[in-house]
């Protein structure tokens, strides 16, 4: 327990990787009021939408209205997410928080039937990014290896073909002269274990003990705390969640699937710990109801149904 780290930054995600995952007709309206909320309770980083192709991902063609439309709150980050050059001069007007991401998938058929992509066309792609980058005036920014420890098609992601996959990630920024500024380990479809997420925390933080590693965990088997549980002891400080659990995991092969750890449940469990996140839970509480009453259906986080339990 003696890596428990003093501090964690929480990256809140239900307002990109939550909302993407509910159905195209929640208004713009909501969504920016959701966002407004959170950034009410302390956390430090709001990631508010994806520019993305809206055929595809038509719970994102409102993006810019979402970008034009929020009062930000000084001292909170408002960030936004792409996959590509196109989505990231999309974004350059935006107003909104641009992190030079560089991402890449562990699984090669994961990669094949979401992105149309193989290893080789990825990195070439990342590639032409960082190019986009450091045109623009960005340094360095985060490495995003998906389904890290795991997908559908070619179920457990051995150790080694993670590191081999981050390995041309890193790559790709240490030769732009822009080296990560963390390393994002992702259970996209939830399929990890704490035993998983310590053997390949610790494998990356060996391999590259100067780039801080971070986790972006999904509860869709029900052990995205217990994982969440094995990074803090192994010292991890930053992570992804989503307030309410809000969104589904629509890589999972379950529609109905739960999402990324719930932000105030994972805030719970640092406060429990004597970690600290500046995020006042009572005020996530009531955030994470307003977003069940947007998406007007149950949502899987437990935290802000049972309340906080009074200790003495």
């Amino acid at each position: 327990m003696s890596e428990l780290p003093k501090r964690v930054y929480i990256v809140e995600e239900g307002a990109r990787e939550g909302f993407q995952s509910e159905p195209a007709d929640i208004p713009t309206s909501e969504k920016i009021r959701l966002i407004e909320a959170l950034a009410e309770t302390g956390v430090p980083e709001i990631d508010c939408a994806s520019f993305v192709n809206p055929k595809v991902v038509p719970q994102m063609a409102d993006v810019a209205q979402i970008a034009e439309g929020i009062r930000k709150r000084e001292g909170v980050t408002y960030g936004c997410m792409w996959l590509n050059a196109k989505g990231f001069l999309q974004a350059v007007d935006s107003g909104l928080s641009l992190p030079a991401l560089t991402s890449g998938s562990a699984s090669d058929t994961f990669l094949a039937r979401n992105n149309n992509s193989t290893p080789e066309k990825q990195i070439e792609g990342q590639r032409k990014l960082r190019a986009l980058y450091t045109e623009h005036g960005l340094g360095s920014g985060p490495v995003y290896l998906f389904t890290a420890f795991g997908c559908n098609y070619e179920g457990d992601i051995p150790v080694a073909k993670a590191m081999q996959r981050a390995e041309d990630l890193v790559g790709v920024c240490e030769e732009a002269g822009t080296p990560p500024s963390c390393i994002y380990l992702c259970d996209t479809i939830g399929a990890a274990d704490p035993m998983q997420v310590r053997a390949l925390v610790e494998a990356v933080r060996t391999r590259w003990p100067d780039y801080p590693v971070a986790l972006h965990l999904h509860d869709t088997r029900g052990l995205g705390i217990a994982n969440a549980m094995a990074g803090l002891e192994l010292g991890v400080s930053r992570f992804d969640a989503s307030v309410g659990g809000l969104g589904g995991c629509p890589f999972a092969g379950n529609r109905s699937a739960a999402g990324n750890i719930a932000t105030e449940e994972l805030a719970l469990l640092c406060e429990r710990l004597g970690i600290e996140t500046g995020i006042d839970i009572p005020a996530l509480l009531d955030v994470a109801q307003m977003a069940e009453e947007i998406v007007n259906h149950k949502l899987p986080g437990k935290l802000f149904r049972a309340g906080m339990f009074a200790r003495n």
